[in-house]
Formats: C-alpha cells, structure tokens, sequence
C-alpha cells in the first residue's frame, strides 16, 4: 500500500505519543515518515545497534524480545525506537515482526530537525515519555 501524506499524518495521530498534535505538527512528520513493510519472522530492529530510526506500526504485530524473552507486543498506532533516535544509543531490545507489518520510519535527523523546529511538538514527545517511564517505574515498585 501506499500512503498519502494525508493517510499518513492520519496514522501518526492515532499514535499515543503523538497525542495532542495539530494537525500542521502531525503534517511535518507525516511529511518525512517513510512506509516501510516487514514480512513475518523478519527483524525490524536489533537489540545493540545504533537505531537511526523511529517507528509507529500501521498494521500488522510485531514483539520486543530483550534477553530472548518476549517483553511486549506492539499493534497498529504503538510505537518503538523512539530512545535511541533520541539519545544516539543503542537499541535496549529487539524487535520482530510477528505477521506481516506495516510501519511509518522517520528517520532521527528528520526527527530531530522538526523538533528543533517546532518546541511545542517536542514538549508533547517529552510528556508522553515522561509518562511512559513513570508507568514502568510505578509497575516495578509494586
């Protein structure tokens, strides 16, 4: 398949970590995301590699293995690689794709151009994550 700028801008707003973006926010990534396919049993990301991408899932499933343990399943608007792209570091686990999948790539130079474009946007990314790793750390004290 093959994604409008409009379809895709549609399907990064669907994504948790996008939440509260405009419309003009939610263009400028959709704008440099890439469309990429995965077939079952094919590795997306590998634990220890420097990631230079960022992923949403658009259809399709996909799992995080770290230390050969499944750790998550992700499904369609879930996102990964985000803290590599981020921090320059290497991937923390991998990622499979366990049917045949879908995501939107946006590579880490793109990303990080728009957020040194546009503060707002990165503020969001930032909330979102905050969130995320205050729910993980909550999960580990109980």
């Amino acid at each position: 398949m093959t994604l409008t700028h409009d379809r895709r801008a549609e399907l990064l707003g669907r994504c948790r970590l996008f939440a509260g973006l405009t419309p003009q926010q939610l263009g400028a990534i959709g704008e440099v995301a890439t469309e990429v396919s995965y077939p079952k049993g094919r590795t997306i990301v590998r634990h220890g590699e420097i990631g230079t991408g960022f992923f949403v899932v658009v259809s399709g499933q996909a799992r995080v293995v770290r230390d050969g343990r499944d750790i998550a399943r992700l499904g369609p608007g879930e996102f990964f690689g985000e803290l590599s792209v981020l921090d320059g570091g290497p991937r923390i686990a991998q990622v499979v794709a366990d049917e045949d999948s879908t995501c939107l790539a946006v590579a880490s130079w793109d990303l990080e151009r728009i957020l040194l474009e546009q503060p707002g946007l990165a503020l969001t990314i930032l909330r979102e994550l905050a969130a995320r790793l205050r729910s993980v750390s909550e999960a580990s004290n109980h």
